[in-house]
């Protein structure tokens, strides 16, 4: 089969034939229609350190098809078509087929097209898990307040719409006039210059004591003390970037504040008892973007699937400009 890889004679990807795998146990083969370009895949790509003759394969955001199952299949069947983020510790989905576990996957959104429906899975299920599962935000908190940093990005996108519905007011952050617009969008309330020091922003509008949940999806180090001060005492502070350097945590202490974080393939590197839960997500949301109630954030679409085109898609990503999502479409 087809597939675009790293290998150790190459520090660019490269077009490969390589075999097609064989689904065991609770795997789905899937025949790869469209993928979409995560900062996952460009730090994993980054991380990739390979010797011999083995190959690696990234791509972890796709819909396809169900071509065949594993012998202990109960949730899919061949011909059906399917949206997932996977798993980061198996070859991924830059390949005509690749293997994911079942309880990781849901049926594509009818409504949506291929490129719609491959840009949502891991943004979404990021999202969700953060609001949700690390925030641990609840229908009694409608009306607490959320600040959401990057919110023009793909997980920010959706987190957004995900806290807009179950009734928090949403003040995002975007520094350009397409960020803003692209956030109030989805539906900020409000929208701050994450260029500038956030507390003075909120107590302009009026949050004296902060705000009850802070997700952050950009550079937590430079935003930590902001986010210690903006944050109101027993809130909650959630970030999907790692921390670089150690930072002073006696402000959340003496706030009695929380920090978690959120990373979307816990569930499937630890091999979690709650795995399905992710099916789950999936499901659900593909009833919500069928009926309107989350929009794709698809922004940009490239074609075909092969060397050149992922290389084009990791460096847009990596500016740091990409507004949405980015989706690669198809192979020749």
């Amino acid at each position: 089969m087809k597939a675009v890889g790293l290998t150790k004679a190459s520090t660019d990807f490269i077009d490969l034939e390589i075999a097609q795998p064989k689904p065991e146990s609770h795997d789905l083969l899937v025949k790869i229609k469209a993928i979409s370009i995560n900062p996952v895949d460009t730090k994993q790509r980054e991380a990739t350190k390979i010797t011999g003759d083995e190959v690696r394969i990234l791509g972890w955001d796709a819909v396809g098809e169900v071509v065949e199952i594993g012998s202990e299949v109960t949730l899919f069947k061949t011909g059906q078509e399917v949206y997932f983020a996977g798993d980061v510790t198996r070859p991924g989905a830059y390949a005509e087929f690749t293997l994911i576990d079942e309880r990781l996957v849901g049926l594509k959104p009818r409504n949506l097209s291929l490129e719609e429906a491959a840009a949502m899975p891991l943004t979404t299920i990021t999202a969700w898990e953060a609001l949700f599962d690390r925030l641990g935000i609840v229908e009694e908190d409608e009306g607490k307040s959320i600040l959401i940093i990057n919110g023009a990005g793909g997980v920010g996108s959706i987190a957004t719409q995900l806290a807009a519905h179950v009734g928090l007011e949403v003040i995002a952050t975007a520094s350009r006039p397409e960020t803003i617009e692209w956030t109030e969008k989805f539906g900020a309330q409000h929208v701050l210059n994450h260029r500038e020091k956030l507390t003075p922003q909120l107590k302009q509008l009026g949050f004296e004591q902060g705000v009850d949940f802070i997700l952050c999806l950009h550079n937590t180090n430079a935003h930590w003390d902001d986010m210690q001060e903006a944050v109101r005492p027993q809130g909650e502070i959630c970030s999907i970037v790692e921390l670089a350097e150690p930072v002073k945590m006696s402000l959340l202490k003496d706030k009695s504040a929380t920090f978690s974080y959120e990373f979307m393939f816990t569930r499937s590197k630890y091999d979690t008892v709650d795995k399905v839960k992710q099916h789950e997500i999936l499901t659900e949301a593909a009833h919500m973007l069928d009926g309107g109630t989350l929009q794709t954030t698809l922004n940009k679409v490239l074609s075909p699937i092969n060397a050149a085109t992922i290389e084009e898609a990791h460096q847009i990503i990596s500016s740091g400009k990409m507004i949405g999502k980015l989706v690669v479409k198809g192979f020749e």
